[in-house]
């Protein structure tokens, strides 16, 4: 079969996978549009709070909708059951259950990623997509900058309500990274007496680790702005300040999702500034940088796994300066700022790695 720009297609089924595959690409946004509504008009809490599998018409009383649009929740139901985030199960009728993915978006789950889902598809976050193809011809260093006319960290201490909300969404990260931190990597902070949290926002991390860990004294230093009048406990302080030009001296400083925001010459920067704030004393595990960011391997089996930490990639350059880097671009960074070994941990993070960072 002859294309109609003269190239040779092998056959018209290949044609209409290959139009099929351009179309899941070019519609995939809605199912994170789908996921949003969901998440806004409280279909998680609604089923979980009836205490059993829920039908349309038990879901469409509970729901703050229109009655005369059901069948159209049905049909946001109908995907977000293809997305897996609800089955639906067959008694008398078809009625909705949960799925581990959607009990992570209940608004009173502890490891809630509701507001981080709400947040993370905001048009702040969106809209910057909508000019990459003019941020490749001018001279700003994202896209955030070339659509709002300042970088996504000034946009924050301007934007009190925005700021606020993206804090709320990093602690949403926070709580569930936490958890599998105190859990799975207690080695990682036995024998330290104390650690800096850079760039900590509120300090969800700190605050878990200090708990678990009493007798170790946590400082979290983020911008002035993000950690004005946050209460401090005995073994949990602030510091308003900016890590590129100063870390408070400690045993070891620990950075999440912090390095992917930045270009690697800023990675430096601060990895050096790291390297000045660990304290020369001995500690049983003292002296080094832990860091929990993504260890891209696109040459990795998993194909979902690897799709997701591109997207991350992609995200990193639309709104900040950053990447998600391999383990090569870690090393050459960890290098560069002075540091003579290091250790990655995968897989206990999920997309994540553990990675520790020695002089």
């Amino acid at each position: 079969m002859a294309m109609a720009n003269g190239v040779e297609s092998s056959s018209t089924e290949e044609l209409l996978d290959a139009q099929a595959h351009v179309w899941n690409h070019v519609f995939n946004y809605i199912n994170s549009m789908s996921l949003k509504c969901a998440i806004q008009l409280g279909i998680p809490d609604a089923i979980h709070k009836h205490g059993k599998p829920m039908t349309l018409s038990q879901l469409a009383d509970a729901l703050p909708i229109n009655g005369a649009k059901s069948d159209s929740l049905r049909r946001l139901m109908r995907i977000l059951v293809h997305s897996k985030f609800f089955n639906k199960v067959k008694d008398e009728e078809e009625a909705y259950c949960l799925t581990r993915a959607s009990r992570l978006l209940l608004r009173d789950e502890p490891l809630s990623m509701a507001t981080f889902a709400v947040s993370m598809t905001d048009p702040i976050f969106v809209d910057p997509f909508h000019h990459v193809n003019e941020w490749f011809g001018d001279e700003h260093p994202s896209p955030f900058l070339t659509k709002n006319g300042k970088t996504i960290w000034e946009y924050g201490g301007i934007e009190q309500s925005w700021n606020q909300q993206f804090n709320e969404a990093m602690a949403c990260d926070a709580r569930l990274v936490t958890s599998v931190l105190v859990q799975e990597c207690k080695q990682v902070f036995e024998g330290l007496e104390t650690m800096v949290d850079v760039g900590g926002g509120t300090g969800t991390v700190a605050k878990g680790v200090a708990a678990a860990f009493p007798a170790l004294k946590c400082i979290v230093l983020d911008l002035p702005h993000v950690v004005a009048g946050l209460e401090e406990s005995e073994n949990l302080s602030y510091v308003g300040g900016d890590m590129f030009e100063f870390i408070p001296h400690t045993d070891a400083v620990f950075l999440k999702w912090i390095l992917h925001d930045w270009d690697d010459e800023e990675c430096v920067k601060i990895l050096k500034k790291c390297k000045e704030a660990i304290t020369s004393k001995t500690t049983k595990n003292g002296g080094k940088v832990i860091i929990v960011d993504m260890v891209v391997d696109d040459e990795r089996e998993e194909h979902e796994a690897t799709e997701t930490q591109l997207c991350f990639d992609m995200l990193m350059m639309a709104l900040a300066t950053g990447k998600e880097r391999t383990e090569k671009q870690w090393e050459k960074l960890f290098f560069s700022a002075g540091f003579g070994k290091y250790k990655i941990t995968t897989h206990v993070l999920g997309l994540r790695s553990l990675i520790e960072v020695f002089p």
